[in-house]
């Protein structure tokens, strides 16, 4: 208990003190036990770029190359990304297609295992943007394992507005930010 004083009639034990000392403790405790001397990498650039993963903070559960996905184009790898709105992870009817495309695709290909990047635009701080991308690569890894992918083979990892697909400073780039990304490794 800390006693305060109060005021020329002595000393009083504040609860709101001891609440703040409490929650300043457990938010220490909580960074402590969150962080690691271990460096990791991020997953497809080889930069150093870190995110939020299922497997921890920067990491992936599979060590092979990993094939990086398209940007919805297919140019690039077999997965097409989903785009999301504004402050949003619920998956919309438009990207249901996408992802049952994909499924599709690793159904036939039952070796591979993919990696969901949650992605956000610049706009909001990192610790949000962080969380928001983690809550979007779990959506869409939670539609792939309705579609009958088993989750074993699906990890997640959100970079936040670290690793953005366009530079500008406009809605229509901040769109494109605004995703799921799926690489592929074998």
């Amino acid at each position: 208990m800390i006693p305060v004083q109060c005021g020329r009639g002595g000393w009083v034990i504040s609860s709101s003190k001891i609440a703040r000392v409490v929650a300043v403790v457990s938010l220490g405790a909580m960074l402590a036990m969150g962080c690691s001397s271990k460096k990791t990498t991020g997953v497809n650039d080889g930069t150093g770029a870190n995110g939020i993963g299922s497997s921890g903070i920067g990491g992936s559960t599979d060590d092979k190359a990993v094939t990086t996905g398209s940007l919805g184009s297919n140019e690039h790898g077999p997965l097409s990304d989903i785009h999301f709105a504004y402050n949003e992870y619920t998956i919309e009817a438009q990207d249901g297609s996408v992802l049952r495309s994909n499924a599709t695709w690793l159904q036939t290909n039952a070796q591979s295992r993919v990696q969901v990047e949650g992605h956000c635009d610049e706009r909001g701080s990192e610790e949000y943007n962080i969380a928001l991308g983690a809550k979007r690569a779990q959506a869409a890894k939670d539609y792939l394992v309705t579609l009958g992918i088993p989750g074993s083979r699906i990890s997640t990892i959100s970079y936040g507005k670290e690793l953005p697909a366009c530079q500008d400073h406009d809605e229509s780039c901040w769109a494109q930010n605004r995703r799921d990304h799926f690489a592929v490794s074998k």
